[in-house]
């Protein structure tokens, strides 16, 4: 389980292909500091289990099903990530509950700048799109982050100064594609109700 505080931008060392997956090595010193084999770290979002490290960079297998529905099929050498490490029993709970595990994509929309903060617009899947309300929580590439607004193909967030400078929503542009995770308690609360 993660909380969406990105603790560090990453970077994509390289990617070996394995036929049916791919071998990603991330270059992320502090998520590392304390990394073990099997210990999980959020790669902008997407829940990956440490194979090796070693020199401030780690290796995890990505397998096809992750490749085809998340961000990370696009990855290249070079390529910048938020990185989070799992929390632990002590953690401040400082998003929300975050899996990991990636319900779909979207792509930004359009970013309006203010003064002190930028609105960001995203594409919502359509399945998506009933899990997510206004002061609700969305998970973009990782980052935990308030829904301001809703309609019926897309959200909004508005970033402050502090998220732009340290996630990778600080350069994505129009058409970029992001990962997504919806509140996993509305997906619980739906299949209650439904029931």
């Amino acid at each position: 389980m993660f909380t969406g505080i990105v603790e560090e931008l990453g970077t994509i060392v390289a990617l070996e292909d394995q036929g049916d997956a791919v071998r990603l090595t991330v270059n992320g010193p502090l998520v590392t500091s304390d990394a073990g084999e099997g210990d999980s770290i959020a790669v902008n979002g997407c829940c990956l289990t440490v194979v090796t490290h070693r020199d401030g960079s780690f290796t995890a297998d990505v397998m096809h099903e992750t490749l085809a529905k998340t961000s990370l099929g696009a990855f290249e050498p070079g390529t910048r990530v938020n990185l989070e490490r799992a929390v632990t029993p002590t953690t401040r709970l400082g998003g929300h509950i975050v899996q990991g595990h990636v319900d779909g994509t979207g792509t930004v929309v359009s970013r309006t700048p203010s003064e002190h903060w930028e609105i960001v617009e995203i594409s919502v899947p359509a399945e998506l799109e009933r899990y997510l309300v206004a002061k609700g929580s969305i998970t973009v590439d990782g980052i935990s982050l308030t829904v301001v607004d809703v309609t019926a193909d897309a959200f909004t967030v508005s970033l402050i100064p502090e998220t732009l400078a340290r996630t990778t929503l600080g350069f994505k542009q129009p058409g970029d594609v992001v990962n997504l995770e919806v509140d996993v308690i509305a997906k619980y609360v739906e299949k209650m109700v439904t029931r």
